[in-house]
C-alpha cells in the first residue's frame, strides 16, 4: 500500500523546485526552504561575490554540521550509548570471571 504524494511548488535561493511529499509534511518542509532561504540570504550579505551555487553548498555544509554536532550532544543518545556500555562492560566481566574460573575447573 504505497502512500498518496502531492506535489508542490518551492522557492529556493530564487529558483523554483516541485517536490512530491506526504500531506502531513508540507508545513515542515516549506518551514525548512524558509530557513534555508533565509541562510542563503544571510550568506549572500556576508559573503559577495560569490555564486549561489557557493552559498547554497555554505547552507548545506551549516546545516550538517549543526545536525552532526546536535546528534552527539543528544541526552536520549548519550542515555542509550551508556546503557549499551554498561551491557558490554557486563557481558565482559562475566566472559572474565568464566575464564578465570573454567581452568580451576580442570
Amino acid at each position: 500500500m504505497s502512500e498518496e504524494l502531492m506535489p508542490i511548488n518551492i522557492w529556493l535561493a530564487g529558483r523554483s523546485y516541485r517536490l512530491r511529499i506526504k500531506s502531513e509534511e508540507e508545513s515542515a518542509i516549506r518551514k525548512a526552504v524558509k530557513l534555508a532561504d533565509d541562510k542563503i540570504a544571510e550568506m549572500k550579505r556576508a559573503y559577495a561575490g560569490k555564486d549561489i551555487q557557493d552559498f547554497m553548498a555554505m547552507v548545506l555544509l551549516s546545516y550538517a554540521a549543526d545536525t552532526a554536532v546536535d546528534a552527539l550532544n543528544n541526552p536520549l543518545l548519550k542515555a542509550e550509548l551508556e546503557k549499551m556500555g554498561n551491557k558490554i562492560d557486563k557481558a565482559l566481566k562475566i566472559e572474565a570471571v568464566e575464564a578465570i574460573a573454567a581452568p580451576a575447573e580442570n
